[in-house]
């Protein structure tokens, strides 16, 4: 598949990834290298930094970087941007679209993960591991130091915020433990729900009625900040927050309010509104809810596991070798 230049050999495509964070790129090599492709790593996590270097690009594998409408007004020849993840908020599909290039992504992978991911911080907040913790490291050994007293899981109201994929296997693993499940979700009928044992509910409903709320919506226009004041302040002084969706779909001043003011016990996000892996200067201070001793933290990790890691890599660049060959890939996005 390669041509010869001068006594060179030269790559019929150039593939650019945008930014990675994995070890290497040889997985991408071993897919897109047979076909002729030329696989070119950046780091450009902001998207900033892109233009001009991938002007040339045929195909561009895209992990955090914003690719905007003017950016995509720049590239030459590219006919597809394929997603390493799930949402496809940080690229303009209207304009790939107006400019004949594919998107693509990797709907179906990780959905395990981050549904135990959401459980595993459920249960932290719950069952007051950290505070526990703490109490036991400054030499304190008494159940009755809880910050708020347990409640048993079978019985509790466990509110889930978006009823896609991977809240439905939540809410498999959450049936287990007995817990009563309602969810908001406008998109997603009450029979489909009610297969799952889930009870649809309206917004408001879902944050009064519920000792735990996971959010676990994509994030659009609609879903910006649907985590804000009105619905933090209708929440009980006992009740926590999970966020494992971006971290835009949780106003971060409101529920620094709530948390600090005691309007909810306790809040664990997967990640902060403004995605510190898009920042290598990102400090803490920037954002004050990492002063507070009732919100914790993950580093944007709900998706990761060995296992999930090697599947969207696998299928994010099978979708580039499927365009680049003349084939459909099996994960275009077809909606806006």
């Amino acid at each position: 598949y390669n041509f010869v230049r001068g006594g060179e050999f030269m790559a019929r495509y150039k593939v650019y990834v945008s930014d990675y964070d994995f070890p290497d790129l040889s997985i991408e090599e071993s897919i897109l290298e047979p076909i002729g492709a030329e696989v070119i790593g950046l780091h450009c996590p902001s998207g900033e930094g892109l233009y001009p270097i991938i002007q040339d690009a045929d195909a561009i594998l895209q992990q955090y970087a914003t690719i905007d409408r003017t950016l995509i007004g720049t590239l030459k020849k590219c006919k597809i941007i394929a997603r390493y993840g799930i949402g496809v908020d940080i690229v303009d599909i209207s304009a790939a679209r107006e400019h004949g290039i594919i998107i693509t992504n990797v709907p179906d992978y990780c959905i395990e993960e981050v549904a135990d991911h959401a459980t595993s911080l459920s249960f932290m907040l719950m069952r007051n591991l950290p505070f526990y913790n703490l109490r036991v490291h400054e030499g304190s050994y008494r159940w009755q130091d809880w910050r708020v007293p347990i409640s048993r899981y079978r019985g509790t109201i466990y509110g889930l915020l978006g009823f896609g994929k991977i809240a439905q296997n939540l809410s498999h693993k959450l049936s287990a433990f007995g817990f009563q499940l309602i969810s908001y979700d406008p998109y997603v009928s009450e029979t489909f729900m009610r297969t799952f044992g889930v009870k649809k509910v309206d917004l408001d409903q879902l944050f009064s009625k519920s000792r735990i709320v996971n959010v676990l919506c994509p994030y659009t226009t609609e879903t910006h900040h649907i985590v804000g004041l009105k619905q933090l302040r209708s929440m009980s002084p006992d009740s926590y927050l999970v966020c494992v969706s971006r971290g835009k779909c949780v106003d971060n001043t409101a529920l620094y309010e709530a948390l600090r003011l005691g309007w909810i016990a306790g809040a664990a996000l997967d990640d902060p509104e403004e995605e510190p892996m898009k920042f290598p200067n990102w400090t803490p201070d920037q954002n004050p809810l990492f002063q507070l001793d009732n919100c914790f933290f993950t580093p944007h990790v709900g998706y990761i596991s060995q296992e999930s890691i090697k599947e969207c890599r696998v299928a994010a660049a099978k979708n580039v070798k499927a365009v680049l060959t003349g084939n459909s890939p099996i994960n275009q996005v077809t909606k806006l």
